[in-house]
């Protein structure tokens, strides 16, 4: 007996709506069977959240595209899926941008994407966000294709929505006070920036903020300078009890010590020269919520001990008044010293130390995250693209190699800074403003990378096998040459050589099988 080819693509997904999957694992089946259904060079689940679109899974963009952000005002091809559940084909010709050209894994040149087809996804009646497909073909799609896309879709919203109804389940708490606190996280004021990243080193930290944010406790932030500090204390107020309530933040490293005290404890009128009325201090100001008190191993001892007895009673007194104040705070503190060794060095108080670090909480450096680096640069590379009116802005294959090979001592502060200034030198170094910039080693200057001039001179005979002749024979050359080094790192290990390029594992076989490396 004969399958529908139709049937046979469309069933283990409907088996898969009772299974319980990782998120990852079900959407990555969805975008594969689409594939196979309408065979493409891309396709991509994105969520919306807010006025941003969320890549959640992808199959034939580069590896960067899941930790890009895609803002539905800068791109009107997502804007138009989204306002529709019917299915649109953009035609090879159509004048709007595409928001993934030069993101089609596995081509090294300048490819824009020539034929696209999409459709918004629907829970409820409410937009959930966009299924796309792209070809660089521009005869791909037919019209033929949008009544397929469109039952297709209909299995794929109900992918999500099991999807989305196994992890309520698994998040089910069990007192309603608990589920009334879910609530209003959820109902929050708006969140800080989002925290990229799928290494096990993220994870963690992530579960270890979920564990700690519903509690009461005071937590000790450490880390190194750049690894986002401050964006761990916004997690925790966000996922708290306290998450209406206000948020202050206080860096005590850029405070003269002669205002330490007002700032945290408010003054009143005349208590000093300039003291021209009453002020509130940061602990009142964030009476009821949170307070983040950030490098707070820069604190002068004086300040020291009333920090102390405002954690200890809940109690203070501004600067020139009698007067106790009683607030309501929880602390969270930060710093980059090992304030253990500052207590031994005799600059911290012990009894704070201990009052702030209740529950002590270290963020990973960036070096330890694996290719958390790559989603990174790819959050990176979208802000900084509208700014430099791109149509595109990519990482080349060396570049990637080069991120994933570097130390961080800067952490993510360092790569944001780094992505912003080799986009710009880039941008400046072309003669002619391109659509689509790809950023390569040289551009990225990290320490250790060779300049253009220096790896021509290392690498003489190969520049010379380029000298002439077609293209398309020179980028073969090259791409064999750099396959070839990234397998010697990697000791012929062709899953990890894929990682290392960014490229999917199949496409790596199928380059490689074409430029005779298999």
């Amino acid at each position: 007996m004969t399958t529908n080819p139709l049937l046979a693509t469309l069933l283990p997904l409907v088996a898969d709506l009772a299974c319980e999957l990782p998120e990852a694992e079900r959407y990555r089946r969805l975008l594969g069977a689409l594939r196979v259904l309408l065979p493409c060079d891309a396709t991509a689940l994105l969520r919306l959240d807010g006025e941003q679109l969320v890549p959640v899974a992808v199959d034939g963009l580069s590896a960067d595209t899941l930790g890009r952000r895609f803002k539905v005002v800068e791109h009107p091809r997502l804007q138009t899926l989204l306002g529709s559940a019917q299915a649109t084909h953009f035609a090879a010709d159509c004048e709007l941008p595409d928001p993934y050209d030069g993101l089609v894994e596995g081509h090294l040149g300048q490819l824009e994407v020539h034929d696209c087809l999409g459709c918004g996804l629907y829970l409820d009646q409410q937009p959930w966000g966009v299924l796309t497909l792209d070809a660089l073909n521009p005869q791909r799609f037919s019209g033929a294709d949008l009544g397929t896309l469109e039952a297709f879709a209909s299995l794929a919203a109900a992918t999500v929505k099991a999807g989305e109804r196994m992890q309520s389940l698994a998040r089910r708490v069990e007192t309603e006070h608990e589920l009334a606190q879910l609530y209003k996280q959820a109902a929050a004021q708006l969140r800080p920036r989002e925290m990229i990243g799928q290494s096990p080193a993220h994870k963690a930290l992530l579960a270890e903020i979920g564990l700690v944010a519903g509690t009461e406790l005071n937590v000790l932030i450490s880390g190194e300078t750049g690894v986002g500090k401050e964006l761990v204390a916004h997690a925790i107020h966000a996922q708290s009890a306290r998450a209406q309530a206000a948020l202050v933040s206080l860096n005590c490293a850029a405070l003269p010590e002669t205002l330490v005290e007002s700032e945290l404890f408010g003054h009143v009128r005349g208590a000093f020269s300039g003291a021209h009325a009453d002020r509130q201090g940061k602990f009142e100001l964030a009476d009821g919520g949170t307070l983040f008190l950030d490098e707070v191993g820069e604190l002068p001892l004086a300040a020291q001990a009333k920090l102390l007895r405002v954690l200890q009673s809940g109690q203070l007194q501004r600067v020139g008044s009698d007067r106790e104040h009683r607030v309501n705070v929880r602390v969270l503190a930060a710093s980059n010293r090992d304030l253990a060794e500052e207590v031994r060095a005799g600059r911290l108080r012990a009894d704070l130390y201990h009052r702030l670090s209740v529950y002590p909480l270290r963020v990973p450096p960036l070096r330890e995250r694996g290719r958390d680096v790559i989603l990174l640069t790819g959050c990176f590379l979208e802000e900084n693209r509208p700014r430099l009116g791109l149509r595109s802005l990519r990482l080349g294959a060396d570049a990637q190699a080069a991120l994933l090979g570097y130390d961080w001592p800067g952490n993510v502060r360092e790569l944001e800074h780094l992505i912003g200034r080799a986009s710009l030198k880039a941008l400046a170094a072309c003669r002619e403003r391109p659509r689509i910039l790809t950023l390569q080693a040289h551009d990225l200057d990290l320490p250790g990378s060779q300049p253009p001039n220096a790896v021509a001179e290392t690498n003489a005979e190969p520049a010379a096998m380029l000298g002439g002749g077609e293209l398309r024979a020179a980028l073969d050359v090259y791409q064999r040459q750099f396959i070839g080094a990234c397998l010697e790192r990697q000791q012929g290990n062709w899953a990890a050589a894929a990682r290392e390029l960014g490229l999917d594992r199949a496409n790596l076989n199928r380059l490689a099988v074409r430029l005779g490396l298999k």
